[in-house]
Parts: C-alpha cells; sequence; structure tokens
C-alpha cells in the first residue's frame, strides 16, 4: 500500500513544477487547443468570440499595426464578413516559457482551396485564473523561396 501511494505522489510531483502549476506538457496542450478554438472563430464567422482571445494590450503586427481590441476588431471585421471564411489557420509549433506564462504559436495560414499562403506567429499570455490571450500575432506570406542548395555545413567542434 504505501509503495502504491508513494508512486503516485512521485507521479503527481513530476507533472507539476516545482512551485505546483502544471507541467509544459498540459500547458502545450491548452495553448494547442485555445490556438485552434481561436481559429475556429473565423470559421464560424464569430466575432464577438474572437474578440474574447484577445488581451487588452494586445498588438497585431500588420500594415498598419493594430493595438488593442477595439483597433483588432475593427482591422478584422472584413474577415468576418460573408459565408466563408477567406483564410484559415492551424497551430503546427506550441512552446510555452519555463515560467508558464508566455507561449508561442506558429503555422500554416491556408486559402479556403487548401493551399498555403501564409504563416502566422502569435504569442499568449496566461492571465490570471489560467486563461490564455493572445498579445502578439504577426502574419507572413508563403515562402517563395528557391529550393535550398546542398551544402555542407561543418559542425560544431566538441
Amino acid at each position: 500500500m504505501i509503495p502504491r501511494t508513494l508512486t503516485l505522489l512521485l507521479t503527481l510531483a513530476l507533472a507539476t513544477t516545482a512551485s505546483g502549476r502544471e507541467s509544459l506538457a498540459t500547458l502545450t496542450d491548452q495553448v494547442r487547443a485555445t490556438e485552434t478554438a481561436f481559429a475556429k472563430t473565423l470559421a464560424n464567422r464569430d466575432l464577438a468570440a474572437f474578440e474574447r482571445f484577445l488581451a487588452p494590450d494586445a498588438v497585431f503586427i500588420d500594415d498598419p499595426v493594430a493595438r488593442g481590441p477595439a483597433a483588432i476588431v475593427a482591422a478584422w471585421r472584413g474577415y468576418f464578413a460573408g459565408e466563408k471564411a477567406p483564410f484559415a489557420w492551424a497551430p503546427e509549433v506550441v512552446e510555452v516559457l519555463d515560467s508558464g506564462h508566455l507561449a508561442l504559436t506558429s503555422g500554416p495560414v491556408y486559402s479556403p482551396g487548401g493551399a498555403r499562403i501564409g504563416t502566422f506567429n502569435s504569442v499568449w499570455r496566461r492571465e490570471r485564473g489560467g486563461a490564455w490571450r493572445i498579445v502578439l500575432d504577426h502574419g507572413c506570406p508563403a515562402c517563395r523561396c528557391p529550393p535550398a542548395t546542398s551544402v555542407p555545413v561543418p559542425a560544431p567542434a566538441p
């Protein structure tokens, strides 16, 4: 009985950080789910839901830069017009700082036909109460770079 209890306690201790916060794996899952839900607001044509993911000090780095939820909503309102979303996105990369307070999401942006047309990069902050809110967002067009030439790169010296 005691070994089983000790194993359970050890498992719980390893699943959280020293200060009792969730594990990085749990936080990463939370951020991925949050980014996915954020993307669904465009697919669902729900601008009010989109706004709820924005931190009060959020900045979207577009042309022009939009600062704060009101400016971001105004800049994005046109994307929510019409029956179908003009694009979609999905997180491919999700990384959370060891502190558990900030996270980065990045991934492809797709046209309605499924062609990759860009890449998004978003920074999320964990608010009091545990909700993740977007604080920085920047998209860029899909890379049209020429294929990389195969040039050997020397390995760093040990």
